[in-house]
């Protein structure tokens, strides 16, 4: 018999530093007349950078996100190149049209020549072009070119037209909505960004003041340099703090100490050691626990369904298996993309299904044995009281050691459960391993298109000490494929939007759609039998006082009141023992409230899967990047929403003794 394959255990993910750049053109008068100082100001703020990500804690990777304009975008670029960091380039057309419009060719001759992705003929015009194109052969680019054909149209109608003020206007309007585009993908990239602005005006979509405004409202951080007064840098993290007055220039140590720590807060959660305890080789299990399939047994036996006895044992997926598995249709999804690198869904694979694989079974295993442990807390509660007086019906006192040795058994049991969920984190180990595990699960899709939620945007602790860890870990396993190089057109969104965001979508709200139906169920069952067990103990204690009665009415002999006085005493302590028990686990459960998250889930996923079936009828020119990736967001804020929710109904539901 082979023996079975090593267990392949994810590492995890390497801190990488993602920086993006905005700032003014080479035509800007202030970037002109102060290039060598913004230069030397933005070498000096790299070297920190550099330092910060080189120290005795670990290195850590750099990758700098440009749209290579010329200016401050192209100043940056070579920066980085020089130093051996990773430049991409989410560009807002495709190359040739990125290229021809970015050169500022003087004719239109020149203009289609560019387009047509031959050399222009003017010397500077074939200057700013190679400029470009050098930079993007050393850079992995993400070209968003599914208008091309359209801003094409409207570029050449401008520059044939020079004079035409409408054309102008159009193509202004179309253009710098894709620069936007693209600076949105840039800022979602980022951890950190570096603008060089005048303070002027915010007002011009897709420029510098209107990217910088953007990255600050998405919450990240952002180093300032004064076009004007360059060495008076500074750390701005908030919208407002554009419009307060600076009235002397920054304190240097204080600037660089605020540059430190926003660089050490990207690189490193406050709980870094959390991770590696909850992710541990020894954490993982190849099969779920009998013992601790309490709380799924609820569910069986309560939730419809059919064969509540059935076998609960779980086989969990290895990371190493689920290419083939699970993750398989994704895989292929991916792969089909029309242009997509091979090697780029392999990434995915690893760094992504490999990492979820992991901490899903992880999760899958602190879930049971928190909830299932719990579980089986209130059942053992309620079978201790009962067999601390089974001996009145049916042995007699002396007997009693014997029936006090198994309550007590089962007391020590409850005491031994809870002091090793105390002892083992399972309730943390959970809620992190759960929420790593959901941000991975539904990531391929939004790296599909490029789209991520931006470092300001993560939730961020509300879930205990130890809860920074997750969103790190999944941040982190996303840069590690970082943005497809690729060339986006209506092929490529459509793929996406066929064999990716729309199964997906469609898969998650009908899974929640059952869950809310089973838990409805589990709860109104539940809810029944601790009412029923209320019932039986009025009954059981109302009958022997009729006995009683009629035995001292002389209807019925007084010796049936006597004799049943021991079974009934059992019987009034049993019916009220076994109803609050299960109203224990109905409580802990709180399969309602779980139910209506669940529902509510449903509901938003189906609106965004019916926009999503919209978007695929709809004819090509509005099938557009935009337009998908806004629903990329919206069912990532659907997800995150769902996360929080559960975990703000289970955050104080700490493991204890059913008291």
């Amino acid at each position: 018999m082979p023996e079975p394959s090593p267990l392949v255990v994810p590492p995890l993910p390497l801190p990488i530093l993602s920086l993006g750049v905005t700032g003014h053109r080479a035509n800007n008068s202030d970037f002109v007349a102060h290039e060598d100082r913004i230069a030397a100001v933005m070498e000096q703020i790299f070297t920190a950078i550099a330092a910060a990500t080189d120290s005795g804690a670990g290195t850590a990777r750099v990758r700098l996100h440009s749209l290579l304009a010329d200016g401050t975008d192209q100043l940056a670029a070579h920066g980085a190149l020089s130093r051996g960091w990773e430049l991409v380039a989410p560009l807002p057309f495709g190359r040739a049209l990125n290229q021809a419009i970015n050169a500022h060719p003087a004719s239109p001759a020149d203009a289609r020549l560019l387009l047509a992705g031959k050399p222009a003929r003017a010397a500077e015009t074939a200057t700013r072009a190679g400029a470009i194109a050098a930079l993007a052969a050393q850079a992995r680019v993400f070209e968003l070119a599914d208008a091309d054909a359209a801003i094409a149209a409207l570029y050449l109608a401008m520059v044939d037209a020079p004079t035409d003020v409408a054309a102008a206007q159009r193509y202004a309007s179309a253009a710098s909505r894709r620069v936007a585009l693209a600076g949105r993908v840039m800022i979602e990239q980022s951890d950190l960004m570096i603008a060089v602005w005048d303070g002027a005006s915010r007002d011009a979509v897709g420029g510098t003041g209107h990217t910088l405004a953007s990255a600050l409202v998405a919450g990240a951080s952002v180093v300032l340099i004064d076009a004007r007064h360059p060495e008076h840098w500074r750390l701005v993290c908030d919208l407002e703090a554009l419009d307060q007055p600076v009235d002397q220039p920054p304190d240097p140590d204080d600037r660089n100490a605020q540059l430190l720590a926003a660089i050490a807060a990207a690189l490193h959660p406050a709980d870094e050691g959390a991770a590696p305890l909850a992710l541990a080789p020894s954490a993982w299990r190849a099969t779920s626990s009998p013992l601790f399939h309490a709380y799924r047994r609820v569910e069986a036996l309560f939730g419809g369904g059919g064969r509540p006895w059935r076998s609960l044992k779980m086989v969990h997926e290895t990371p190493e298996a689920i290419a083939s598995g699970s993750g398989a249709p994704v895989l292929q999804a991916l792969t089909a993309l029309p242009g997509a690198d091979p090697a780029w869904p392999r990434a995915i694979g690893r760094a992504v299904l490999q990492r979820f694989a992991w901490a899903d079974g992880i999760s899958t295993r602190f879930s049971d044995q928190y909830r299932g442990g719990m579980v089986a807390n209130f059942m053992m509660s309620g079978l201790a009281v009962m067999a601390g007086m089974a001996y009145l019906p049916t042995a007699g006192p002396e007997w009693k050691h014997l029936f006090a040795l198994a309550e007590f058994l089962l007391l020590g049991a409850i005491v031994l459960t809870t002091a090793m969920a105390k002892r083992d984190h399972w309730h943390d180990h959970w809620f992190e391993t759960r929420r790593a595990a959901e941000y991975l699960r539904h990531a391929p899709f939004l790296l599909a298109l490029g789209v991520s939620r931006p470092p300001g945007r993560w939730p961020k602790g509300g879930f205990g000490d130890r809860a920074g860890w997750p969103e790190y870990h999944a941040r982190h396993a996303l840069r590690d494929v970082g943005l497809p190089p690729a060339t986006i057109g209506q092929a490529w969104l459509r793929a996406v939007l066929d064999g990716l965001l729309i199964p997906h979508l469609a898969g998650q709200r009908d899974y929640h759609r059952s869950k809310a139906k089973r838990l409805d169920t589990v709860h109104h069952r539940l809810d029944r039998v601790s009412i029923v067990a209320f019932q039986l103990a009025v009954v059981a204690v109302a009958f022997w006082l009729l006995m009683w009665l009629g035995g001292w009415l002389g209807v019925v002999p007084a010796v049936l009141a006597e004799k049943s006085a021991k079974l009934f005493t059992f019987l009034g302590v049993m019916f009220p023992t076994v109803g609050g028990a299960v109203a224990g686990i109905r409580y802990f459960g709180d399969f309602d409230r779980f139910a209506a998250i669940s529902r509510i889930s449903a509901e938003k996923l189906d609106g965004v899967h019916r926009r999503a079936c919209l978007l695929r009828a709809a004819p090509d020119h509005a099938l557009d990047y935009g337009a998908l990736s806004d629903l990329a967001h919206a069912a990532d804020d659907v997800v995150v929403s769902e996360i929080e929710s559960w975990q703000a109904v289970f955050a104080g539901k700490h493991f204890t003794v059913p008291v």
